[in-house]
């Protein structure tokens, strides 16, 4: 992920930043710096494009800033996590994009040392299956279960990420793990 700068800049080059500033910057980054990467995969996984995902997250990430002061749960990370929910579907409304025709950019795979080529290869197939399958899913279904199986929320937090409540939550889940099943048996026959 390229690297983020989510802090405006609000004063000159040669001013010192006010001790309410700094206060809130330290404030932000005790709260969200372990956070950024889970917004930029979350955020990567619903616009399905690396560049796409970096505004989404560049764009999360000021909005959490300058509403930092409604901050006032205990978990930063769901916070983070639905404000980046909330921007994505700002975007596609701006962008006048369908959330179905948002394209996906491959990810490259790197080689570490000791491992087969095969064993690679295999690995990279099984991702792909699974991102392919991940693809096919409505988005309510599969922001659900990214957040669940990728980014290992409680359901209580997918709740409230997505504003929705627990039970339909579970309910997502349970259709989505389903239907998750049903594109991948396509998969499993051919192996």
């Amino acid at each position: 992920m390229a690297v983020i700068r989510a802090f405006p800049r609000t004063r000159g080059p040669r001013e010192a930043p006010s001790l309410d500033e700094s206060s809130r910057v330290k404030r932000f980054e005790t709260i969200f710096a372990a956070h950024l990467d889970a917004a930029y995969n979350f955020a990567r996984w619903l616009t399905r494009d690396e560049r796409n995902a970096e505004d989404v997250t560049q764009e999360a990430l000021l909005r959490a800033f300058r509403f930092l002061d409604s901050f006032e749960g205990d978990n930063g990370r769901a916070w983070l996590l639905g404000i980046v929910r909330n921007t994505y579907y700002t975007w596609l409304k701006r962008n006048h994009i369908s959330a179905h025709s948002v394209p996906l950019d491959e990810e490259s795979l790197e080689v570490e040392d000791g491992n087969s080529v095969e064993r690679l290869l295999q690995e990279k197939d099984a991702k792909r299956v699974i991102d392919a399958a991940l693809e096919r899913l409505p988005e309510e279904f599969r922001e659900v279960i990214v957040l669940r199986e990728l980014e290992d929320l409680s359901y209580k937090e997918i709740a409230a990420v997505a504003g929705i409540p627990l039970g339909t939550v579970m309910s997502r889940l349970a259709r989505a793990r389903k239907l998750l099943l049903q594109c991948l048996q396509p998969a499993r026959q051919e192996s």
